[in-house]
């Protein structure tokens, strides 16, 4: 699996390019595209260009508009591309905490990781061992819980769910930069002091 990190908009969040080594068609999977702006949707396009990739689906983490921004570019660029998240794809009513899709080649399981915003999820790419935890989890921190739809008992619920992962996990956050389960189970004091 390669992943391609940008930081875009004002609050440098992550949005990530996922493809598959060796793949021929050049399919890709957008996780939160954060563009803002024609010059950050300029780099974006440069990089699939460049790359000969073809975005197959977008995966949305929450839907804050630092995540969001950019949504509508890529979905006027290649219409009709699957847009997955709770709010987009997951049924309120479904009790089940987490499901599992395939995508263009793409394996990967949507976990409900709500606290930081109620449709907020994971994308547990259990194969590679790779979890894109949007502002759930990031490096030796969390996501904040006073905006609206926040709620911090309800993060500590699903900061609990993602601990229970394998430790060599590699966790790509929303904002700030990679790190793992395990390094989160012995530094980040939101999960220390749980």
């Amino acid at each position: 699996m390669k992943i391609k990190t940008f930081y875009f908009n004002p609050y440098r969040e992550c949005t990530y390019v996922v493809s598959q080594e060796g793949d021929d068609e050049g399919k890709c999977l957008i996780v939160d595209p954060g563009m803002y702006g024609e010059r950050e949707e300029a780099r974006m396009e440069e990089l699939l260009v460049k790359e000969g990739l073809h975005p197959a689906a977008v995966l949305i983490t929450h839907t804050h508009p630092d995540h969001v921004c950019g949504l509508e570019y890529i979905q006027k660029m290649y219409a009709g591309i699957p847009v997955y998240g709770m709010r987009f794809y997951m049924p309120e009513e479904a009790e089940d905490e987490s499901m599992t899709l395939t995508e263009s080649g793409f394996r990967f399981r949507v976990l409900r990781t709500p606290g930081h915003k109620e449709d907020s999820v994971c994308y547990y790419f259990e194969e590679e061992g790779v979890l894109f935890t949007g502002d759930t989890l990031f490096q030796e921190s969390v996501g904040r819980t006073d905006l609206p739809g926040g709620d911090t008992a309800t993060l500590m619920q699903s900061l609990e769910k993602l601990c229970r992962l394998p430790e060599e996990t590699q966790v790509y956050p929303g904002h700030g930069y990679p790190t793992t389960i395990g390094h989160e189970k012995e530094n980040n004091p939101w999960i220390i002091d749980s």
